[in-house]
């Protein structure tokens, strides 16, 4: 319990330190994202070489991403992923109907706006487990309703 409070009140200062930093070099609403997406791709990169240190090397790409959708979530979050598809092209969509980050400020259209800077991180979180797992990609996050979160993970081929 005490560790969910500390995890909140840490994403909540990374993303009052972003916002500061824009305020201070007059930078962009893009610029103060990916401040917070690059802190995730290094959280992200070190939980998992941690998580997979016992680990066997996952068979194929789909074994990889319902390891993040199990393990690597429940780690972080404390609970699975909601749902997860997939085209079998390199695209993948990872559904959360509850997002932590999302729930504790409103279930009404109101904030919509605001979602972005608190789906940045864990954007990066995705995006640097998946690089530790040599697989390059491209991590957005949609938010239509909340607290509903859909991830999506654009695999680079090589």
């Amino acid at each position: 319990m005490a560790d969910d409070i500390v995890f909140d009140l840490l994403h909540s200062e990374i993303i009052n330190y972003a916002l500061e930093q824009t305020k201070t070099t007059n930078g962009s609403k893009e610029v103060d994202l990916s401040v917070v997406e690059y802190i995730g791709f290094a959280a992200g990169y070190k939980i998992m070489e941690r998580l997979t240190r016992e680990w066997p090397r996952f068979k194929d790409e789909l074994d990889t991403m319902k390891f993040i959708c199990t393990d690597f979530w429940t780690c972080i979050y404390k609970k699975q992923i909601d749902n997860l598809r997939t085209n079998h092209q390199g695209v993948y969509v990872l559904q959360d109907n509850a997002f932590r980050f999302l729930t504790n400020f409103s279930n009404g259209h109101q904030y919509l706006e605001y979602a972005p800077r608190y789906v940045a991180y864990t954007c990066g979180l995705i995006r640097g487990g998946l690089a530790n797992l040599c697989i390059n990609s491209i991590v957005t996050a949609e938010v239509q309703s909340m607290p509903s979160c859909k991830f999506h993970i654009h695999v680079q081929r090589t």
